[in-house]
């Protein structure tokens, strides 16, 4: 059954009273349950509908009476026909007069005489009808190239206007304060205020085919050229696209959001919101219509048929029926805009779903999301279409989409790649809704359906992303899924998101330990330890501590060193617990003292005989850098206790250890005595010199290279290091010291060069003194320059009493006065006014 705007009715049949009764119907007028007929034997007549529900003209329920006739002469046809409902007249156009009828008894209105000489007129409406005291008719002279204006009122009317044309209008149209006219070839817009008048476009249509009707709201339908609709607003502007309508239209009329077009044989319906037609019906000889409130009336010679409009509601679900939703739902938010729905936000919400589906089914997905999102569509109405998806049995859909979504089913098995584009969509749209109302209200199958998408497509990312976080995936769906496909590292970050750390923490380990594979992450360890290091759960973290640990010292003791700063762990219970992990336990203390700044005695003594005991035990790349660590403890730490230390390496061949903590006791005698004869290491010796003498005066390091080149001058043997030493070194000993410590037998061509050094240096320092002397002396000097050269600038000024202001030329009354460049002597206020 074809899609239908209108219902069409036969009302009235006007029966011939003889065999030469031709007399026929000329044109139509309707107001309310009132419709009058202008014949071509001069007569008006009056008939009444009658309905049984509301004034609904649908067929079968409309009757009709005749009222009154009205013979207005014996010749000469009945032209035009309007009501004015305000003063109850009917205006009526015969034998090129206007005359008024009272519209109920047709009868004469004997104030109101006859216009004649008229070959159009239309009533308009205007302020003046809104406030009830008159309204505006136009009138084409049929003499003069002339339009009149009249005011009509209840018992009168009268021209306040004339606008000259240059042609006769052979068709006429008003809206408020705009004429729209037709003459013989060509369309214009007249401002009934102004009398302006605008061209529009040429025509080159007869008479018969000229239309010009008022769609409302300031909108006119003219028969275009090339036989196109034209919508011209009262602004001379097109807001819309034309029709293409047949070229034999003889009458056109409009019934938001329908435009009608009438030919002889057949009336077509044309929508105004997307310029297609959607309903011709077939009347024979039809000759005119007439708009009315709900639909048109079409009249032929002897018959008059009633076209109602279907109520939006009704057609809106036919077409849906015919599948035709983007029409539905453009006639759904055209219809809303000019007559409110009570159910149109259900409406539309159902019907740009069914668009969407229509989309969705055609591989359109964006367009399908779009409307769908929009339509505010439950999740759970795709995922149901999709096999093995993760859907709560207790859902009833509101759709009727069970067949189409078996077709998804067949698609998977024929067609892996169609199918998988679905796949794509069904993600996409998921994501798009996950955080709206309508995703929120079923975020379990949301969430869960996301979980099982993503391990179909085998995007291990977006899998990763969502089970890391928070989510309502459902374990009891979505475990099973997992296990399924091995993806354990995934169902691990599932128990983690959902509060189950234990699990999460076992999945993993067994990852870890080769009971179940998974590719999926490159390091599982280190995530397991990532994972305890931030976990509150304290009594987790120790369930796992020793097997982490255990597999890796180094980077298992991140789970104590790397936690939040509120969620540390008893110092004292790590270091118990690390005592049987040496290299996790140096790890820790190294965290205790360098980074959180201990300075417990017994943490930097532990680290510190942590560092030998690991020395003592291996012979590896490693010692070295520990080595390095221990010096460097010994010589900064302030906190360790020197005597423990120092006991427990003073058996040991750590030399520059043992000499370090000699040194920080003070002696650094025997520390310099250990390096130069025991480690037998005489640039550490001096590398002692320089780091013990850090942060202290010149003369400490003089002390402790002397004292060093006391011990070399001891042994015969290292007589070529005390010169290398003094060589090295001049600037930093005295030489008269020096001096007294070399043996008698040393010869001065052995120390010259530390002897010319040491001169040239004293020497030197002697004429920077003298130089920054002399500089101070000229410096003085070039001051006391400067001061005389101010004093005398200044000279004595004898002021007598009569002495005046050189500016104001009043007396020097007060002891304060200055001179200016001029020597000119003022006020001190009146500096500024004189000139310089």
């Amino acid at each position: 059954m074809a899609f239908s705007a209108f219902r069409q009715a036969h009302i009235y049949e006007k029966r011939a009273v003889s065999k030469e009764d031709k007399s026929c119907i000329q044109c139509l007028e309707c107001y309310d349950q009132n419709v009058y007929i202008g014949i071509k034997d001069a007569t008006v007549q009056h008939l009444i509908l009658t309905s049984s529900t509301n004034g609904d003209k649908s067929p079968g329920l409309t009757k009709i009476r005749e009222g009154r006739a009205r013979k207005l002469g014996s010749s000469n046809s009945v032209n035009q026909l309007r009501a004015v409902p305000l003063f109850n007249h009917l205006l009526v156009l015969w034998d090129r007069s206007v005359t008024a009828l009272n519209m109920f008894s047709l009868e004469p209105v004997p104030a109101l005489k006859k216009i004649q000489h008229v070959s159009l007129f239309e009533v308009c409406d205007s302020l003046l009808a809104s406030e009830g005291t008159c309204v505006q008719m136009v009138t084409s002279s049929s003499r003069r190239k002339v339009l009149r204006i009249h005011v009509v009122g209840v018992d009168r009317w009268e021209v306040v206007k004339e606008v000259s044309v240059l042609q006769d209008p052979v068709a006429l149209a008003v809206d408020g304060a705009t004429l729209c006219l037709a003459t013989s070839d060509r369309y214009l817009l007249c401002d009934i205020q102004t009398g302006n008048c605008e061209e529009l476009f040429p025509h080159n249509h007869s008479r018969q085919h000229v239309i010009v009707t008022s769609l409302g709201e300031g909108e006119f339908l003219l028969n275009g050229p090339e036989f196109l609709g034209m919508f011209v607003m009262k602004t001379g502007i097109c807001q819309r696209p034309p029709l293409q309508w047949p070229q034999e239209v003889l009458a056109a009329g409009a019934c938001f959001p329908y435009v009608l077009s009438l030919q002889p044989e057949l009336l077509s319906v044309y929508s105004m919101l997307d310029q297609q037609r959607k309903q011709t019906v077939s009347l024979t000889g039809a000759r005119g219509l007439l708009s009315t409130s709900d639909g048109v009336l079409v009249f032929t010679e002897r018959d008059i048929f009633s076209l109602s409009l279907v109520p939006f509601e009704e057609q809106i679900q036919a077409l849906v029926r015919h599948q035709r939703v983007e029409e539905a739902l453009l006639l759904l938010e055209g219809a809303q805009s000019r007559h409110p729905l009570d159910s149109y936000k259900e409406l539309q919400k159902a019907i740009t779903c069914l668009a969407g589906f229509a989309h969705f089914y055609q591989e359109g997905f964006s367009q399908a999301k779009d409307l769908f999102i929009k339509g505010e569509l439950d999740p759970r109405e795709i995922i149901r279409l999709y096999p093995d998806m993760c859907l709560s049995e207790d859902f009833q859909s509101h759709l009727d989409q069970i067949n189409k979504g078996r077709d998804l089913q067949v698609l998977k098995k024929e067609d892996r790649n169609k199918f998988h584009h679905y796949l794509a969509f069904l993600g996409d749209f998921l994501r798009a809704v996950r955080g709206t109302e309508r995703g929120l209200k079923c975020s379990k199958e949301v969430d869960s359906t996301l979980l099982r998408l993503y391990v179909e497509m085998n995007d291990d990312e977006k899998l990763q992303q969502l089970v890391a976080f928070p989510s309502k995936c459902s374990l009891d769906l979505c475990v099973p899924v997992l296990e399924q496909h091995h993806r354990f590292f995934a169902l691990g970050s599932l128990y983690e998101s959902h509060g189950l750390h234990t699990d999460a923490v076992k999945t993993w380990v067994k990852i870890t330990d080769g009971l179940c594979k998974d590719s999926s992450c490159s390091d599982v360890y280190g995530h397991i330890v990532a994972t305890l290091s931030q976990l509150r759960d304290k009594d987790t973290v120790w369930a796992f501590a020793d097997w982490t640990l255990q597999r890796n010292q180094e980077t298992g003791v991140q789970i104590f060193i790397k936690r939040p700063p509120d969620g540390q762990f008893e110092t004292q219970d790590v270091l118990t617990f690390l005592e049987t992990f040496p290299l996790a336990l140096i790890f820790y203390l190294e965290y205790l003292i360098h980074d959180l700044n201990s300075e417990v005695e017994s943490h930097h003594n532990r680290l510190a005989l942590a560092y030998v005991t690991q020395m003592l035990q291996k012979e590896d790349e490693r010692v070295r850098v520990t080595r390095g660590k221990l010096q460097q403890l010994l010589w900064e730490s302030k906190f360790y206790n020197i005597s423990t230390v120092y006991d427990r390496v003073k058996s040991t061949t750590l030399h520059p250890e043992k000499a370090i903590l000699l040194g920080r006791s003070g002696e650094h005698y025997q520390a310099l005595q250990m390096l130069v004869h025991e480690e037998k290491d005489l640039q550490a010796a001096e590398a002692y010199c320089c780091r013990a003498a850090q942060d202290q005066d010149s003369q400490f390091r003089e002390v402790l290279l002397l004292t060093l080149l006391q011990i070399y001058l001891s042994s015969k043997d290292l007589t070529g290091a005390a010169v290398d030493l003094l060589n090295s070194q001049p600037h930093v000993f005295a030489l008269e010291k020096v001096l007294q410590l070399l043996p008698e037998s040393w010869s001065v061509q052995l120390v010259s060069q530390f002897l010319v050094v040491s001169l040239r240096e004293t020497f030197h320092q002697r004429q920077m003194v003298r130089l920054q002397q002399a500089l101070a002396q000229a410096e003085l000097l070039r001051h006391k320059v400067t001061w005389v050269s101010l004093m005398i600038q200044f000279t004595f000024l004898l002021v007598d009493k009569e002495q005046k202001c050189r500016v104001c030329q009043r007396e020097l009354t007060e002891p304060h006065f200055v001179r200016n460049l001029r020597g000119e002597v003022v006020h001190i206020s009146c500096m500024g006014y004189s000139g310089l």
